[in-house]
């Protein structure tokens, strides 16, 4: 039995017992809900417990694209992420997030992982949200799908090209030139040491402030690592601040139904360590990005559109830019089922190749994806996903087709 149908079997009869037990789940979950809250009798002190279970089916007739790492045709990835909210008084906020997976990327860490993934403690200065502050480790401002990037808000499973394909760029390496450079397109993804143009949240540790002033929002951050920098980079001494990267974004909401924002981020990509040409440090490598986002909301429609573009500062080679943008939409068929769409496209500029001509820096690369969600309680979600994924030139291809499906609970 080929691994697709194996996991469309697997995927029939666990919605075939779920949605038997679905009424029982409930009324568990809602106890359990009540059992992990507690708060002070004259309500200044009150904290939550809550938490994901995420069950995650891949089956692909490739290499597994994006920042999948396990190379099996079909792999399992469960996570359980717990967060701990607490609030003192009107103004003073605190979160935890842990999780206990395979790594923060599905497959990262085979033999199992747990972390801290999230904290922060954030303070109101001023009222109906117009001046925060926060300082800990936690998600970039950057961009528009951030905010919803974890499983119960994410229509698909994954996250947009531009937060997950991995390019040829490098944290780790210097080229000793641009035949070198160019040369890794020709091979598969190194997951292990080349970047996407974010990668995913981007939980780096750091300090922002942010707000609301009546139909516009703001958010900037001081960060310890840039937006592309991967999950050993985030905690705060990882990198020892020696070139932080500073992000922000402005946002606009003309109407309830739509929201308009752009983004920008500084700062260098390299690891500290990294050996480069001689009169030259870290700091001399920016990565410079910026975006746009828009999002739409009418009747049963939810719209989403995202335009990101960086440069990378390349030792030896010079200035590596690329484009990615996505649209992607969702229709509530039911309060409870719904269908989404998302189109992806990266394209990548040229750079001297060298021999007085030029070439571009990696292969151009456009994503297809459908996926259907059903909430069959306040507590209980499942998705299924198929993408299609197609690169420029002869060279291998990252997972063409891509199967998955996910069981979340919330509690």
């Amino acid at each position: 039995m080929k691994p697709s149908s194996t996991l469309a079997s697997i995927c029939v009869a666990g919605l075939l017992l779920l949605g038997q037990q679905a009424g029982t789940a409930q009324e568990l979950l809602d106890k359990l809900d009540s059992a992990l809250r507690v708060e002070s009798a004259d309500g200044l002190f009150r904290a939550d417990l809550s938490g994901r279970v995420d069950l995650e089916a891949y089956t692909v007739d490739q290499t597994p694209p994006g920042l999948l790492f396990p190379t099996d045709d079909l792999f399992f990835n469960p996570r359980l992420s717990l967060f701990v909210d607490a609030q003192l008084g009107e103004r003073l906020y605190a979160l935890v997030q842990s999780r206990f997976d395979r790594g923060f990327d599905p497959g990262a860490v085979p033999e199992g992982d747990a972390r801290v993934d999230e904290y922060l403690l954030r303070y109101a200065v001023l009222d109906q949200g117009r001046l925060n502050i926060q300082a800990g480790k936690f998600a970039t401002v950057f961009g528009g799908w951030v905010p919803r990037h974890l499983a119960w808000e994410n229509p698909f499973i994954n996250a947009p090209m531009a937060y997950e394909h991995v390019t040829t760029i490098t944290d780790q390496v210097v080229p000793g030139g641009p035949g070198g450079f160019l040369g890794r397109q020709n091979g598969p993804d190194n997951k292990a040491g080349w970047l996407p143009v974010l990668w995913g949240p981007a939980y780096t540790a750091g300090f922002s402030a942010f707000g609301s002033l009546d139909k516009f929002d703001y958010a900037f951050e001081f960060k310890n690592a840039s937006i592309s920098s991967r999950p050993p980079a985030w905690d705060p001494f990882d990198v020892n601040w020696s070139h932080p990267t500073i992000s922000g974004r402005v946002g606009y909401r003309p109407s309830a139904m739509w929201n308009v924002g752009a983004s920008a981020s500084h700062g260098a990509y390299l690891l500290p360590g990294t050996v480069t040409p001689i009169g030259t440090d870290i700091g001399d490598f920016k990565q410079f990005t910026v975006g746009t986002d828009l999002s739409f909301a009418w009747h049963r429609w939810l719209i989403w559109a995202e335009a990101i573009a960086a440069r990378f500062d390349v030792p030896n080679v010079g200035p590596a830019e690329t484009l990615s943008y996505y649209l992607e939409g969702k229709y509530k068929f039911t309060p409870r089922l719904y269908g989404a769409l998302r189109w992806n496209q990266q394209f990548f500029d040229d750079v001297p190749n060298g021999a007085g001509g030029v070439a571009s820096w990696d292969r151009d690369a456009w994503r297809i994806e459908s996926a259907i969600g059903f909430r069959w309680t306040r507590h209980i979600q499942t998705k299924l996903q198929y993408g299609y994924s197609h690169q420029r030139g002869p060279a291998p291809q990252q997972g063409e087709q891509l199967v998955s499906a996910q069981f979340t609970v919330k509690f």
